[in-house]
């Protein structure tokens, strides 16, 4: 039976992890399990501190370049009768990785080739604006530390050994699900 928007967010939300869809400019899909909190009607996850191969991450490449993502959870025993899966479609953004405590570095003057000296920010190259903090706006920010607290409140692992990387916000569109049995 069909889910409606509400169950299914439900049972999301309850969920311990979830797969991310994402799919790169070419359109070859990407899938990985994440763990994940929802916050509002976004979906939040980050890049933790488990190994990696790489910190050039694919999901977040893909959502630079497509930010239309899916992601499932789900519930399989092999008692069908209680299979149920609900998924989340929606706009993906990338949240820049908070700066690390210590002070940070000045800005730099650069000479552009297109005229004048101009300062820079300390990691990107890119004009330095008021407002900024480190790479992200303050708005920015703040949404980076809220999502990492939900992050944290919801997986103990999180309250040990806080995620320090970019967190990915999914502004949620589309709630649907299905599930054997009705809902209990």
């Amino acid at each position: 039976m069909n889910l409606d928007a509400g169950e299914a967010r439900r049972r999301f939300a309850a969920a311990r992890v979830a797969r991310l869809a994402t799919v790169d400019a070419a359109g070859q899909p990407h899938l990985v399990p994440v763990t994940f909190a929802l916050q509002d009607n976004a979906i939040v996850t980050a890049v933790d501190h488990k190994p990696k191969r790489s910190t050039a991450l694919r999901r977040l490449a893909n959502i630079a370049a497509n930010p239309r993502v899916a992601l499932i959870a789900d519930h399989y025993d092999e008692d069908w009768r209680t299979l149920w899966w609900a998924r989340a479609d929606g706009l993906a953004r990338v949240i820049p990785a908070e700066p690390p405590a210590t002070a940070p570095e000045p800005a730099r003057t650069a000479r552009t080739a297109a005229g004048p000296a101009r300062i820079v920010g300390t990691v990107t190259g890119e004009p330095a604006c008021a407002g900024t903090v480190g790479n992200a706006s303050v708005g920015e920010s703040a949404v980076w530390h809220g999502a990492i607290d939900r992050l944290a409140a919801k997986y103990h692992q999180y309250q040990r050994h806080r995620p320090t990387g970019p967190v990915i916000l999914i502004d949620v569109h589309h709630w649907s699900g299905w599930s054997y049995s009705p809902a209990p």
